[in-house]
């Protein structure tokens, strides 16, 4: 079911939330967190859709805030519309896409306010051009958790940085999702005999990779050596993470993605294995996101130290120790 609501206020989406589930009975029960997402004008859709894909892992409250994203410049005239989307336009939660015009943009925190779960915690998810700053924008002052994603950016690299900048705990990003699998297939091999220590890393990837660069600081602290990072410019995947390349003395172990959903690994007196390691799609990263509310830890040492040390650029973090 989808109900518009034109020219309308929070407080009347509020009672036309009430009147839906008292007319069509309990709609959306049980539901443990509210999301909001931050977007622009013709670009709600993907996002809505990854949600209503990961609410029937996490049934919640999506709140869609869109905004033309200039609204300081704009002339259009002050106004707020509405849309309600439950049953099955919108999976397992129930949908409220709110769309400011003008002068309204310009307090988002207000928008949403009112809408929000009692006593639930709130997810703010910018899928596209993230805030200077998550923390202390206007939707990620309300949130327990708040999700960008770098690669989503105009210039990735410069997004990662910023975020580095800016982090306090609750901050994550899509970059470091995307790298679960990595992670995990790496560990893995290190976790087999013969349990000798790694004597060099090289991780390769695409230049404008902010994943690749939070897997060499991830390595590198995990192993406490030094990582180089490299930038392949010939691989026949165009983009993300290329290669691992691990010494140690009995031999070199190879973790290579020549295909994008496959990747080659090659272990000294071993047969060479093809291992299934695609892409994660925006439903896998934000539903695995979704599953811990409280901050990811490992997370806040990579970004605040681990890619300072990677990449030799200084990030001055002593503002941003708090909560």
């Amino acid at each position: 079911m989808i109900v518009d609501l034109p020219n309308t206020t929070t407080a009347k989406i509020s009672k036309a939330l009430v009147r839906i589930r008292e007319e069509g009975g309990a709609v959306a029960l049980g539901r443990v967190l509210t999301l909001i997402i931050a977007t622009e004008f013709g670009n709600e859709e993907e996002a809505i859709q990854a949600a209503n894909d990961a609410s029937r892992e996490h049934p919640m409250r999506v709140l869609v805030v869109s905004t033309s994203g200039t609204a300081a410049d704009s002339e259009e005239e002050s106004r707020v519309d509405a849309q309600i989307r439950v049953g099955g336009d919108a999976g397992a939660s129930e949908v409220i896409v709110v769309t400011a015009h003008g002068d309204a943009a310009l307090d988002q925190e207000s928008l949403v306010t009112g809408l929000l779960l009692p006593d639930a915690p709130v997810v703010a998810w910018w899928p596209g051009e993230a805030p200077a700053s998550a923390s202390e924008s206007p939707l990620g002052r309300i949130a327990q958790r708040r999700i960008t994603d770098a690669a989503s950016n105009a210039n990735p690299l410069d997004a990662m940085h910023r975020m580095c900048k800016t982090y306090v705990p609750g901050d994550t990003d899509f970059a470091w999702t995307r790298l679960t699998l990595w992670r995990a297939q790496l560990a893995a091999v290190l976790d087999q005999p013969p349990f000798e220590p790694i004597t060099a890393v090289t991780v390769s990837g695409a230049a404008d990779s902010p994943s690749t660069m939070l897997l060499a600081a991830w390595l590198q602290m995990q192993l406490e050596l030094k990582v180089s990072l490299e930038v392949a410019d010939r691989s026949p995947v165009p983009s993300g993470i290329h290669a691992v390349i691990m010494e140690r003395k009995s031999g070199t172990i190879t973790l290579e993605r020549n295909i994008v959903s496959i990747a080659t690994l090659t272990q000294p007196d071993q047969p060479v294995h093809d291992i299934s390691l695609p892409r994660r799609n925006l439903r896998d990263c934000l539903a695995e996101e979704l599953r811990r509310l409280d901050p990811d830890s490992l997370f806040g040492d990579v970004v605040r130290r681990g890619v300072s040390e990677i990449t030799g650029v200084e990030i001055d973090t002593s503002t941003k120790a708090k909560n």
